[in-house]
């Protein structure tokens, strides 16, 4: 018996919670801010948004995003799609705010839905500058910041790689001769901790994903901390630079994990 089909849309834009469904362009957004979603997850999202409050069972999702000729693995197809719709809505199947699963039948979207009628709004507020309502900051193309973000991760990767390279020459700075190597073993430690941290960081803003502001908020303490430890590092080349560069060094590093916090909110504005 074939799946019975899915109700026609009442508009084009969905709107739950902060998020923005457009079917017609087939565009998520947040806050105005448009989310990387694939065609398949967004016509699973589409499909859930119509029957808001409803079971969708598998059969009916496979009807509606694969067609009778599509030859694929369709149980691993929908489970993929779906978590990466949970992905970028970030939503949890343990405990789901948007999207509940049912064993052996379906899914059901949780939150209510409200559905515009006028398509064009978002449209509209894209074209005008926007300001962050946190920093009161005007809202670039969300390419520089994610680059100034990135630059300042690859130069704490080069701090830390210089000093696990040349670490016998930390030991021997005549100023630093305390008797007992634990500026050493702060350096050394630091970085090691520092390379994993700038690399997932890195890796997060080139893939731009999603979720990196809500991320980045919950660990900012421990960025904050091994930024500021990081920040005399300057006074370890003292003899090479002098106390006036290396001063003046140190007083720019210790700003730089504020600068990171605000390139993060002003290229994930609603995170």
């Amino acid at each position: 018996m074939s799946a019975p089909p899915l109700p026609a849309r009442k508009s084009n834009v969905a709107r739950f919670g902060t998020f923005e469904a457009h079917l017609d362009t087939r565009e998520l957004r947040k806050q105005n801010r448009k989310l990387r979603l694939q065609d398949q997850p967004f016509a699973v999202l589409a499909a859930l948004l119509e029957r808001a409050g409803s079971v969708v069972t598998r059969e009916e999702l496979r009807a509606r995003v694969w067609p009778a000729d599509t030859f694929v693995d369709f149980d691993h197809s929908l489970n993929t799609a779906v978590n990466k719709l949970r992905e970028v809505l970030g939503d949890s199947a343990a405990s789901p705010r948007f999207i509940e699963t049912l064993a052996r039948r379906g899914y059901r979207f949780l939150a209510d839905v409200q559905w515009d009628l006028e398509s064009q709004a978002p449209e509209v507020a894209t074209t005008k500058p926007q300001a962050n309502s946190d920093l009161a900051t005007p809202a670039p193309h969300r390419a520089i910041p994610r680059s100034l973000f990135g630059l300042i991760q690859v130069m704490y990767l080069i701090f830390y790689l210089e000093a696990l390279i040349h670490w016998q020459g930390i030991d021997r700075i005549s100023w630093l001769d305390t008797g007992a190597p634990v500026i050493l073993i702060v350096v050394l430690v630091t970085a090691a901790v520092g390379i994993p941290v700038r690399f997932y960081l890195l890796s997060a803003i080139a893939f731009d994903h999603p979720q990196l502001g809500d991320k980045f908020h919950k660990i900012f303490l421990g960025i904050f901390i091994l930024d500021q430890l990081w920040a005399i590092s300057p006074f370890l080349i003292l003899k090479q630079i002098g106390f006036g560069a290396a001063l003046g060094a140190t007083a720019a590093l210790v700003y730089v994990p504020f600068a990171e916090r605000t390139l993060v909110r002003m290229a994930y504005p609603g995170d």
